[in-house]
């Protein structure tokens, strides 16, 4: 009898894909709607996010191409878990900036947190996850779906809007930073429309 377990690592890897793309698309949201300028430890965090995601849509991609071995895979959720540790070490770097009584912190709270601190939850989710998948490595290698299936095209779609988002960021940080180097500690507007 065939287990559903590869399946659910398969859809548990686009639930992945999906929730950083609805995070960073939020963060991008707040950015244009509420003036919520991304400092340059913000930035870091979204590439820890962006690192720890393209692992996962490149797991994904094997599944449906059909060449994902076992050692690719463990890479995978190697460059995962990579991923969000660095941007957890930048999430709690921004946390102990504000961490003292009365600072108001960096930006809204969202839920009583700031991102940096939703942001440094959900990477110690996907580490718990990544290690999870490669505990259960041996007998759930990701299978994707029919390639014509509803479910394939689905599939298909997370990673574009994942790509579409990183797209989206990658000009925004080109208009936070202007002809400079690096992003200002506290950015107040677009640099690039005022040189």
């Amino acid at each position: 009898m065939k287990t559903m377990l590869p399946r659910l690592v398969f859809w548990g890897l686009n639930l992945w894909i999906f929730a950083y793309t609805l995070v960073l698309g939020l963060a991008l949201l707040l950015q244009f709607t509420l003036g919520e300028l991304p400092c340059p430890l913000c930035m870091l965090q979204r590439y820890g996010m962006i690192l720890s995601t393209l692992a996962a849509l490149w797991l994904v991609r094997q599944a449906q191409t059909g060449t994902l071995t076992a050692p690719r895979y463990l890479q995978g959720l190697g460059l995962g878990t990579l991923g969000s540790f660095v941007g957890a070490v930048f999430a709690s770097r921004q946390i102990m900036l504000h961490i003292l009584p009365g600072d108001e912190g960096y930006g809204s709270a969202v839920l009583g947190l700031h991102l940096y601190s939703w942001a440094f939850v959900t990477f110690c989710v996907v580490i718990l996850f990544t290690a999870l998948l490669g505990i259960i490595a041996p007998v759930a290698l990701p299978e994707a779906p029919a390639q014509d299936s509803p479910a394939a095209r689905i599939s298909s779609a997370l990673g574009l809007a994942f790509l579409a988002v990183v797209a989206t960021n990658a000009v925004m940080i080109v208009f936070l930073e202007g002809f400079a180097w690096v992003l200002p500690d506290d950015p107040t507007g677009y640099a690039l429309f005022g040189q």
